[in-house]
């Protein structure tokens, strides 16, 4: 496994998308929190590929 600077950054953007999940769900928007956290489950996926 090697990390480089690419992969620390989709994995900290996909640390801050499930943030928003967080945030979106205490907030009470599920549909918003359900489509953020795609995105999120994409960003790891791609991070985790990159690896």
């Amino acid at each position: 496994m090697e990390f480089t600077y690419g992969n620390v950054v989709v994995f900290a953007v996909a640390a801050f998308l499930l943030a928003g999940v967080y945030s979106f769900v205490k907030q009470g928007l599920k549909i918003a929190a359900l489509v953020v956290l795609v995105l999120a489950g994409l960003a790891v996926a791609g991070g985790v590929l990159w690896l």
